[in-house]
């Protein structure tokens, strides 16, 4: 990626590590619960807390923190983050870990939508999509490489070292911010009543209502992968490694690829592509059921489309809420946080009572069906958009009305 600043290495480096934090902990939950002596399950819980704090308490950071500069933000962020990290690897309790969880969650809660708001305000209005497209790569990277390493960390240095290499990560990723991210001016918030006025105006509301439900969609298969290729190929444990192994760099070149669909034909166009996108590669799924065993080679590619298109869409959901929201943009996003964790929860909850009703046949459809319906609610938005009066928008809103 020729030209990109160092600023941007640095904002995609610190969400590399603070969703690295989010997911890590999975690989190493039987370490976890074999020393406090509770089940995996319970251990488990330390997953959960995680993101229901981060959908909870994004939305309230963003707004008790509106006034604040935002390197100081993601600053501050950077240092409660390390050093909930540094407390979990010494903790020898589990319910103190349970609490540093929550630390940690605050921390990230914070500082992700804010990634996302330096980004866009820094980056020039031609390379916004890009830019965006670059910082999510560091949030898809954390699931393709950021998990797979610091699982293998804990499995050779047991489950303290893996605590500890996310709070040297988070150390560096301060240090790259404070290095590289200019200083920016706190500059006056509007009133809360304002900021509600603005977030609660139907193109915003009914993008994050889409969002939630793609993401449903998407995770909803993502959730239970394993289980669906094993009947739909025959696949084994080697095979489905490789399968998620393509679909997180899938996943990284369709971010970067819908951020470049942004800068070239809007981000409500964007969206209409990939989600679309989407809903066919999913179609292609559940058609493939009916004709299982299905040779591993086709399986392959058709998984690398579906994982592509199910990332292609953030760069597009941030630049449209950005464009819509002007001043109250980081508040935005963090609402858009909120509706992305409870899209994934719903997609777990969702996937278990398809599993149990019908069987790993109505996964495809059941996702397909989903993101079919988002598709409906972006388009709806995006007319919304286009025939309502627009606020007070950041340099970027004006390619909003480059839509269908």
């Amino acid at each position: 990626m020729p030209g990109v600043p160092a600023w941007l290495w640095a904002l995609a480096a610190a969400a590399f590590v603070f969703f690295t934090d989010d997911y890590v902990i999975a690989g190493v939950l039987p370490e976890i619960a074999g020393e406090f002596a509770v089940t995996e399950a319970v251990a488990g819980q330390l997953i959960t807390v995680f993101a229901l704090t981060v959908a909870v308490a994004a939305p309230v950071a963003a707004v008790v923190t509106a006034s604040w500069p935002r390197r100081l933000l993601l600053l501050a962020a950077c240092a409660v983050f390390v050093a909930a990290n540094v407390a979990a690897a010494l903790t020898g309790s589990f319910a103190v870990l349970m609490g540093l969880r929550v630390l940690a969650a605050l921390a990230a809660a914070a500082a992700t939508p804010a990634l996302f708001a330096v980004t866009a305000a820094l980056a020039p209005e031609s390379r916004r999509g890009r830019y965006l497209a670059v910082v999510s790569i560091g949030v898809t990277g954390s699931i393709a490489a950021g998990v797979p390493v610091g699982t293998w960390i804990g499995g050779e240095f047991g489950w303290r070292a893996t605590f500890a290499a996310v709070a040297v990560a988070g150390v560096l990723a301060g240090f790259a911010i404070l290095a590289t991210v200019p200083a920016t001016p706190s500059g006056s918030a509007p009133g809360l009543g304002e900021q509600l006025a603005v977030l609660a105006r139907r193109p915003i509301t009914l993008g994050l209502l889409a969002n939630a439900t793609t993401l449903a969609g998407s995770m909803l298969l993502l959730s239970y992968l394993a289980p669906f290729v094993r009947e739909l190929s025959g696949t084994g444990p080697d095979g489905r490694a490789l399968l998620f192994a393509v679909s997180g760099v899938a996943g990284m070149l369709g971010v970067w690829w819908g951020g470049l669909a942004v800068d070239r034909v809007g981000p409500d166009r964007s969206l209409l592509i990939g989600v679309g996108g989407l809903v066919a590669a999913l179609g292609v799924l559940a058609g493939l059921w009916f004709v299982r065993p299905v040779p591993f080679w086709l399986v392959v590619p058709v998984t690398a489309v579906w994982a592509g298109f199910a990332f292609w869409n953030s760069p597009a959901i941030q630049a449209r809420l950005l464009g819509l929201a002007g001043p109250v943009g980081g508040q935005a996003l963090a609402l858009n946080t909120t509706a992305t964790y409870l899209g994934v929860s719903l997609a777990g909850a969702l996937g278990g009572l398809v599993l149990g009703g019908v069987g790993t046949g109505g996964l495809a459809p059941a996702a397909a069906v989903l993101v079919a319906a988002s598709w409906v609610v972006f388009r709806l938005a995006a007319v919304d958009a286009r025939t309502s009066r627009s606020p007070d928008r950041s340099p970027g809103g004006s390619q909003q009305s480059r839509m269908i």
